[in-house]
């Protein structure tokens, strides 16, 4: 008997890293986590990987993955559409975080869009894509010794948040005498409810029934915040308050006092289904004792 019961609440997706998500009904989770997810990917005239760390404004740039093709739009300026890269582009050498591999450029009119929106002087930019034929994958640490793919995320493929969460930061917040925020703050990619605040902290395998499949996470990690959380989605603009809330309550022991708010999972089914807002889950405790 499972440990936990709820639904699936919200879906998001983040074609391009660190730019804009968008909402989704449904979408087809695979090894590689939600389709699409984090497929793409800003750098440099090194190669070296570009987030809102470094360019908040990265967060209006809205990525809609359209049929084979990428549709990019920004405040102020046209939206353009381009193909996804096929196996023959050009490929350049990009590095994100530790790991340096080859990725398809996405091609001239992309790269120039880029830098015409993001205006960074001395600067230029260019869109790549993931390259199936290379690998990229979550730390073993964590993982144990079934290998977890990624794309360009930051280090596991899927991240998992619950309404509970949210809904007990953002009381925190209007005692603070802060608005609330949405679950864009933190990027994930499930929101579930069913859970105590925080509760998903203790999970460890979560199972969702897609007709005659059966998906499966593994919630494997806390995850750990940058500044990115500060980032208002809308405006752009760092509000530092964020973190500030987070820190009087979130930093885990267990991680080194960092600040952790969701869990970073990995995807353990052998084959790809559907995910649909509403879906049931069942999941169960990492450690029983702690129950």
């Amino acid at each position: 008997m499972a440990d936990v019961t709820g639904t699936l609440t919200q879906i998001f997706t983040y074609p391009i890293k660190s730019c804009a998500g968008t909402a989704l009904p449904e979408a087809r989770l695979t090894s590689l986590g939600i389709e699409h997810d984090r497929q793409w990917l800003i750098v440099d005239d090194v190669g070296q990987f570009q987030t809102q760390r470094q360019i908040p404004h990265l967060a209006w740039i809205e990525p809609t993955v359209i049929g084979k093709s990428l549709q990019l739009s920004a405040p102020e300026l046209p939206t353009i559409s381009v193909n996804f890269a096929t196996s023959d582009a050009k490929k350049l050498a990009v590095n994100i975080w530790n790991d340096r591999l080859l990725a398809l450029d996405m091609g001239d009119m992309a790269a120039q869009w880029l830098d015409e929106f993001l205006e960074v002087p001395g600067r230029h930019f260019r869109l790549v894509q993931f390259d199936r034929k290379q690998s990229r994958f979550s730390d073993q640490t964590w993982c144990g010794d079934w290998p977890a793919a990624l794309q360009f995320a930051d280090g596991f493929a899927v991240n998992v948040l619950s309404e509970a969460s949210l809904t007990h930061f953002n009381e925190r917040l209007m005692e603070m005498g802060l608005d609330p925020v949405d679950a864009r703050r933190f990027r994930p990619n499930l929101v579930i409810d069913g859970l105590e605040p925080h509760e998903e902290d203790q999970i460890g395998k979560l199972r969702l029934k897609a007709g005659d499949s059966h998906l499966e996470l593994e919630l494997v990690k806390p995850c750990p915040r940058c500044q990115i959380p500060d980032i208002n989605p809308d405006t752009a603009i760092k509000e530092t308050e964020i973190t500030d809330a987070l820190i009087r309550y979130r930093q885990l022991p267990s991680m080194d006092h960092a600040v952790c708010f969701a869990m970073n999972a990995v995807v353990r089914s052998k084959s790809a289904a559907i995910l649909k807002l509403g879906m049931q889950y069942e999941a169960d405790y990492r450690f029983k004792e702690s129950h």
